[in-house]
């Protein structure tokens, strides 16, 4: 079984590359920590009247592939956002993945399993373990994609930057099946409108439907990624818009003011307005987020 895995997975690899879209499974076999799940639980894919692809009840995470013609040896991980509940895949996947695309860069789309008691033993490790996992895959078999396994970095939006920023602080915290002993930290993260803390200025849906209605002071302070900064986190480049009414703008604030501390490199961009949610595109302003994003990795020479 492990051997057909191996050829399956390098098949997918090999196949057209021109911002080819394969899906590569996190997992082979049994997912550790996972429950079996119900018969009902099905995943759902629903594009809504927005024209937004929201996809849930996730039991097989998966990575979607987009690989430029030309890679340039570096790679994102994409965390789509959706208040743990959902995630906004083309809006803050697929799109984003082209655009990555666009510039060089191999995007992988993850397509994380969303935390519920009916298919996890602990569901608030649940969407770390798949990022864990993630990134854990794409290192190892860098070479594959033409990666440099320094340069791959995570991203995320909304709940969707709350696992990237996890990630990024968590990166030694969990166990995967990693007999390589492949380092699991980011090179470097990108989190858009994030959410960070778990404390009075936390998007409360995620906090729910992470940990629960009665979360512990410990489990609020773990999620809280500001608290787990150091020297050894990755650098960051964070947006966020002032009149945000579902994550305030105080979590990018917060995240960034902790790395200052530890004299991590991070580049903050708030806007005037934008609110929530408005993936490459925020209409109020003429700016280009993505365009300033890309200096910052062309000055980080990840571009």
């Amino acid at each position: 079984m492990k051997k057909l895995f191996v050829f399956i997975f390098f098949l997918l690899v090999m196949l057209d590359q021109t911002n080819a879209q394969q899906s590569i499974l996190l997992y082979n076999g049994t997912i550790p920590g996972a429950k079996m799940p119900p018969s009902t639980y099905q995943e759902e894919s629903i594009t809504g009247t927005d024209g937004v692809l929201r996809i849930s009840k996730v039991t097989s995470p998966e990575l979607i592939v987009y690989a430029p013609a030309k890679p340039n040896g570096t790679a994102v991980i994409i965390c789509p956002g959706g208040g743990y509940g959902i995630l906004a895949f083309d809006k803050e996947g697929v799109n984003v993945a082209k655009r990555f695309n666009e510039l060089g860069i191999t995007a992988f789309v993850l397509k994380y399993r969303l935390p519920s008691d009916l298919i996890m033993i602990d569901k608030s490790m649940g969407p770390l373990q798949d990022a864990l996992q993630a990134i854990y895959l794409i290192r190892k078999n860098a070479k594959a994609w033409g990666l440099n396994a320094n340069q791959i970095g995570v991203m995320g939006f909304s709940a969707g930057g709350h696992l990237a920023a996890s990630l990024s602080v968590h990166y030694n915290d969990m166990k995967v099946q990693n007999q390589e002993q492949i380092s699991l930290r980011p090179d470097f993260s990108i989190l858009i409108y994030p959410v960070i803390s778990f404390g009075s200025v936390t998007h409360s849906g995620s906090v729910k439907n992470l940990l629960g209605n009665e979360p512990t002071e410990s489990q609020k302070r773990y999620f809280s990624t500001q608290n787990y900064i150091s020297a050894e986190t990755p650098p960051a480049f964070l947006v966020h818009a002032n009149n945000d009414e579902t994550v305030q703008v105080k979590n990018s604030i917060l995240y960034n003011e902790a790395l200052t501390k530890f004299k991590v490199p991070a580049e903050l961009h708030i806007y005037q307005a934008g609110g929530h949610g408005f993936g490459l595109n925020n209409t109020t302003t003429k700016d280009d987020w993505f365009e300033r994003l890309k200096n910052w990795m062309v000055s980080n020479k990840w571009l």
